[in-house]
């Protein structure tokens, strides 16, 4: 039986049963995990579909985003080969999970578990202990403050910077020489798109080995 038989009977899986969108890669659907200001990290639990506490934040930083994945994505070798490429490291593998996602917006949204879409104008290529674990930079669909960044190289630098200090700083313990992730760059909406179609690639292949 398929990953996608096993859950037909259910409430939508937001990673196996949702479409990740009717016009990718320009418009993607975002299954939102964190907001700004959530002191837990919460993720999806792969079996169930439901949200589930991993920890605490460890320490004072938080999400400066609505943070996430798109559906029916996957990190695995198509990623991990685009992040050598590009990089120019040895990069052992994707991260093995949906690809990750981070929405700009105007207004405050109160709470997590929910479904968006969103316009994809730049990423983080992240590299975390060797293994690509990319960020995809969204802004809402329609939003009346953000949607006129069509590229990441349009938002103010502020900005930019806050996001990559998050993630460059989220796994970082005080007193530790050792930093456990890095961004080799960020890159521009050309590049997401690639990034999201290797993920759609990567997750059809994990799906049809699952058969």
């Amino acid at each position: 039986m398929s990953i996608h038989e096993r859950f037909s009977n259910y409430k939508h899986h937001p990673w196996h049963g949702v479409s990740p969108g009717e016009d990718l890669p320009k418009i993607v659907t975002a299954f939102i995990e964190i907001i700004p200001g959530d002191t837990i990290k919460y993720e999806v639990d792969k079996e169930s579909g439901y949200l589930k506490i991993d920890r605490p934040q460890l320490f004072s930083n938080t999400s400066p985003a609505l943070y996430g994945f798109i559906p029916q994505t996957y990190c695995g070798d198509s990623i991990a080969e685009y992040c050598a490429q590009e990089s120019g490291k040895i990069i052992l593998k994707g991260d093995g999970d949906p690809l990750d996602i981070c929405v700009l917006c105007e207004r405050p949204v109160t709470h997590a578990d929910i479904l968006l879409r969103a316009i994809p104008i730049g990423g983080l290529r992240m590299i975390d202990k060797g293994e690509a674990d990319d960020k995809i930079i969204a802004v809402l669909l329609n939003d009346p403050a953000y949607s006129q960044y069509d590229d990441i190289s349009k938002l103010p630098k502020p900005l930019v910077d806050r996001l990559r200090h998050y993630f460059l700083t989220y796994k970082v313990i005080p007193g530790e020489t050792n930093q456990p992730v890095e961004i080799d760059k960020v890159y521009n909406r050309e590049a997401a798109h690639e990034v999201i179609r290797r993920s759609l690639l990567d997750y059809q292949t994990l799906i049809n080995n699952k058969k």
